[in-house]
């Protein structure tokens, strides 16, 4: 019974994991357009650099118009959504006696 109950909670870890990268990627797509859209210019080889999710999230040098700031929302409910699953994956762990 031990044993099903660890391949479980690994498999759950490995679910949320999978969830948690997969809103970041969208939350991070999103910074980038919102970038772009607020004049950000590419690096000098043509790629993006970093995605400034901090400044963008708290609306350092965004653009002021009702379409950026409807994404600059959108950004930041996924950001909150991952720190409310990431709190809550905290407290999964915590409750589930599977650790040492």
């Amino acid at each position: 019974m031990e044993e099903a109950k660890g391949v479980i909670f690994y498999a759950i870890c490995a679910l949320w994991a999978v969830a948690t990268i997969a809103v970041l990627i969208a939350a991070t797509r999103i910074c980038y357009a919102i970038e772009a859209r607020s004049g950000r210019r590419p690096l000098k080889h043509g790629l993006p650099g970093y995605a400034n999710l901090i400044p963008v999230a708290l609306n350092f040098g965004v653009a002021g118009d009702a379409e950026t700031q409807a994404m600059r929302w959108r950004m930041n409910r996924l950001l909150l959504a991952l720190l409310g699953g990431l709190a809550l994956f905290y407290i999964y762990v915590m409750r589930s006696g599977v650790t040492d």
